[in-house]
């Protein structure tokens, strides 16, 4: 078959499962969406078949689909310079590095381009290693940070168990919201336990062997977590005290997603911007229109690479064509008020998802931060959760499949569902979804024992 000739969904999909190797998953057991073309918050089928995108597909198309100022970008570069190695200087790298220096805190003024956030944040593992001559590396449980070799020693969710024994010097610590039981019940509570218990690891790893803490500044696929008020700040001054760099984890959280252009911003306090050590970011990046990863480091450490080698690169490291693409997501992002839009929609969601706890008993709890948000369910009045950690139930396949079915792509994970689509989602789109989500949860109501 030649390009541009018309293929079925079916033989879409028989052929990627008979030749490709698939992510996370047995290649027998995937049921691949058959996708043509997508469109602002839509994907579309060969045969009419529309989705809404309730997931930006991996929390990435902060944008929407097919904006046409990136698509557009993306055309001027490939006219001009497509490739060039990565010891090369570009106009485009030029624009790209200084408009990220512009747009991070005062202190942070210098980028590595990569491909992608995994590779973002291995270069954040070397990094702070290199500065400080420090090796260990702490992270915690409720976390993803990549499925390269260390970084999946970085992560803390099951994904990394089959690639044990990985690197060494990982040590990962509970979050300040556990999975099955609490450090307290305020706010304060929670940050003042779980920050003693952090400095009890400290001390028994010995704070002069840690180089860096790698947190995600939201907890991503684990639970969409904001952190609990205080705990930013009480982290920061944490590792100050012990000259151990902190990494956030933009990624994920990154680029509007929660209502501020960097997660990390819901720390500042009056007169004190939050000031991470590093931050990693990708997906909202480029919308992922391009592949595109970045680490930004603060002055002091750029300083030191400017003196000392810095033992990092890859062949498409600062591609032409990914920055372009960054170049124009970014502009899009902020020219079109799509990171306000996510806070101006924050409370309309968090409004859809209190309905549907009131309404449908099979909802345990629900949280969100600007359009970065989850919904737990149980399957019993007592709060077990609708399935175990690491594991599925028919319920939840069922309400997948129901959510497929009418016409909404989102991913269903254990006993939750993820509500993270594109910043361009308008309120009355947003109500289309949880229209959906309202009639599929009587699967898992109708489950309940």
């Amino acid at each position: 078959m030649k390009p541009g000739e018309t293929m079925s969904g079916d033989e879409m999909v028989r052929l990627c499962k008979e030749h490709s190797m698939w992510t996370w998953a047995k290649g027998d057991d995937v049921n691949p969406l058959p996708v043509v073309r997508a469109e602002g918050i839509w994907l579309y089928g060969p045969n009419g078949e529309r989705w809404m995108d309730f997931n930006s597909q991996l929390m990435s198309v902060n944008i929407g689909h097919g904006h046409p100022r990136v698509i557009d970008a993306i055309k001027r570069q490939l006219d001009t310079l497509i490739y060039t190695y990565p010891g090369t200087a570009t106009p485009v790298r030029a624009r790209v590095s200084k408009k990220l220096a512009d747009l991070l805190p005062a202190h942070i003024n210098t980028v590595f381009f990569t491909l992608g956030g995994a590779e973002a944040n291995e270069n954040a593992i070397k990094a702070a290693r290199l500065y400080t001559g420090r090796f260990k590396i702490l992270s915690r449980y409720r976390s993803y940070h990549g499925g390269t070799n260390a970084t999946m020693q970085l992560t803390g969710d099951p994904r990394r168990w089959p690639s044990e024994p990985g690197s060494p010097g990982f040590i990962r610590v509970m979050d300040p919201n556990p999975y099955d039981y609490s450090f307290g019940d305020s706010d304060a509570e929670k940050v003042a336990n779980n920050l003693r218990y952090l400095e009890e690891v400290i001390m028994y790893e010995g704070p002069q062997n840690i180089a860096a803490m790698f947190i995600e500044t939201v907890t991503g696929t684990n639970g969409i977590l904001p952190p609990p008020a205080g705990y930013l700040q009480g982290l920061r001054a944490l590792l100050s005290k012990y000259g151990i760099l902190l990494v956030c984890d933009e990624v994920m959280a990154g680029f509007g997603r929660t209502g501020k252009l960097f997660a990390f911003q819901h720390g500042d306090a009056p007169g004190a911007p939050f000031a991470p050590d590093i931050v990693t970011m990708a997906k909202g990046l480029t919308s992922s229109y391009v592949p595109l990863g970045c680490m930004a480091v603060s002055d002091a450490i750029a300083k030191h690479f400017k003196e000392n080698v810095f033992w990092g690169g890859l062949t498409y490291n600062s591609h032409p064509i990914g920055l372009a693409a960054a170049e124009a997501a970014i502009d899009a992002l902020i020219d079109e008020g799509m990171v306000e839009n996510a806070a101006r929609l924050q409370p309309v969601m968090t409004a859809h998802m209190e309905r549907m706890k009131q309404k449908h008993p099979s909802v345990k709890a629900y949280r969100n931060i600007g359009l970065f948000g989850m919904m737990d369910l149980q399957k019993d009045a007592a709060g077990t959760p609708a399935a175990p950690y690491n594991g599925g139930s028919p319920a939840m396949g069922a309400l997948g499949k129901f959510f497929r079915d009418n016409g909404m792509f989102t991913f269903v994970r254990w006993g939750s569902f993820m509500c993270n689509p594109p910043l361009c989602i308008t309120e009355d789109e947003l109500a289309q979804a949880f229209d959906i989500i309202d009639r599929g949860l009587a699967i898992t109501d109708a489950a309940m024992s």
